[in-house]
Order: C-alpha cells, then structure tokens, then sequence
C-alpha cells in the first residue's frame, strides 16, 4: 500500500506515538464514488478559520468527516465576510482589536463615569456588553475585511467615542479630564481604571503649595497622588495632601535632601512655591 493516496485501515492500533497500522488496503476514491455515491456529499462552508485567522468560504466534497477537495468561493458579499470576521473576533476576545493607550484610557473613562457619574445615563461597557454589541458599534465599519490583521485600519478611539452621544462625550471629557494641570503649569496624563480612583503620578517638588487633594467626578472621587522624586521614582502615594504634607513628608524630606541635594525640600511644603527645576535655578 507504499504510495497510496487513500487507505482503509483493518487492523490499527493507538501507541504513545500515534496511530500504528499493521493491515490497511488501498482505497480508490472515484471507484468508491460509482459504487456508493450516497458516501458523498458537496457542501458550501462559510464560517472563521481561528489557524489562519480569517474568513474562510469554500466549496467542500466530503467522505464523512474528511474534505477530500476544496474550491475557494470569490463571490462572498462584504456583509458576509463582515459576519463572518464578527464569528472571529468573539472566539478570540477583545484583545485582537487595535487597542492603543489613548482607546484605552477612554474605555476605562466611560466605566469609570458608569459608576461615578449615573446622571449622565452611560451603557454599559464591560467587555460582555461590548461583544455582544459588535454589529452595532463595529460592523459598520469593517466593511469587506476579512482577516484579523486588516482590524489594524480602525481607530477604536473613534469608534468608542462615537458609541455616546455628544452631549455624554463632553460631559466624560469635563468631569473625567484626561489631564492634570499642576501647580507649576505641567499638564500630567490621569490613569484611569474601572474601581479605581484616578492615578496621578507627579514630581512631589511640583505639588508644594497644593492644599486640597485634586478631584474629579465633580469633587466626588480623590485622585490617588504618586508623588515622585526628581528622578520620577515613586516616593509615597497619598489621596490626602495636606495629611502627607502635616506627616510622612518629614521623613520623605530627610531622605530626599541626601539623595537629591540639588533640589528644593523646604521645611514647610504647604508654604513652599512649586517647581520644575533646581535650588540653583529658582
């Protein structure tokens, strides 16, 4: 049976190195045909191939389970193919979209203003809601794509905003800034995660004089504050200001004068004037 393209096995037996055959004889699959073609069938299969990630649309003769011929299908509408990428996008998750810092940072926004701002009437957004609303949110706009990699075109960014009304998106944008502007004049990028406060990681010399702790969410949530040396490396992270400042700043000042003495430590931080540079340069 050397050679032979098809074989039907008699006597097989399943090792820890696969499938062993001891007596198999040659099968002519055309003869086979003539002779039982109820064996056969032509099916049309349009669905996702999650190997070679794509659509995959084919005219299949089946033996059984086994496709013993493919002919590719040319005719596919763009809806289809669009349909079909959806199929893929759902078995591999979210994470095979175009995330970038800035979609990602507005997706974490408008969970966070779900939770902290209910007035503004958000939908919901957790990645079940977002999956299963793919044909409202992206369907549109991946007309004709047909592989994961051409999902690299979109501007999720885009894409999410325009899921809210405009009135909502400016309202997120007022109440939960994407930005901090420091006492200094430094605008400093806001971390934001759903259940969590907003993460601000700023140098402790450009915060002296700041008597409140910022907020945002209209005053409801406290920023969580990293305060960070001269060479950013973190030093204490508060979502109490003038309690750090009246406290744990003792200790960070000591500290701080022996590792950066070219920068400013005043004594009394709440008195202090901010700043980006050194003693020298003030």
């Amino acid at each position: 049976c050397q050679g032979k393209e098809w074989l039907v096995g008699i006597s097989l037996q399943q090792t820890d190195y696969g499938l062993r055959i001891f007596t198999a004889e040659p099968l002519d699959i055309e003869a086979l045909a003539q002779i039982e073609p109820t064996f056969f069938r032509e099916e049309t299969f349009l669905g996702w191939d999650s190997k070679e990630e794509r659509v995959r649309a084919e005219k299949q003769r089946c033996l059984g389970s086994i496709v013993l011929k493919r002919q590719p299908l040319i005719s596919l509408t763009a809806e289809q193919k669009a349909q079909c990428l959806l199929e893929g996008i759902r078995q591999h998750g979210l994470s095979c979209l175009p995330w970038d810092a800035e979609s990602e940072q507005w997706l974490q926004r408008w969970r966070c203003g779900a939770e902290w701002l209910p007035e503004l009437g958000l939908p919901a957004v957790d990645n079940v809601s977002l999956l299963a609303e793919l044909e409202t949110w992206l369907l549109p706009h991946i007309d004709g794509f047909s592989r994961l990699d051409e999902l690299k075109r979109l501007s999720l960014l885009t894409l999410l905003r325009n899921c809210l009304s405009w009135p909502q998106q400016q309202k997120l944008d007022e109440l939960l800034p994407t930005h901090f502007t420091a006492p200094t004049g430094s605008r400093i990028a806001l971390r934001y995660e759903a259940g969590r406060p907003p993460v601000l990681a700023v140098r402790i010399q450009e915060m002296f004089g700041q008597r409140e702790t910022p907020a945002v969410a209209n005053g409801k949530v406290s920023l969580q504050i990293e305060l960070l040396s001269p060479a950013k490396r973190p030093l204490q992270i508060t979502q109490d200001l003038v309690a750090f400042w009246q406290g744990a700043y003792n200790e960070v000042k000591k500290e701080g004068k022996g590792r950066y003495p070219k920068h400013y430590w005043p004594d009394d931080p709440l008195q202090a004037m901010p700043t980006k540079t050194v003693k020298r340069l003030m």
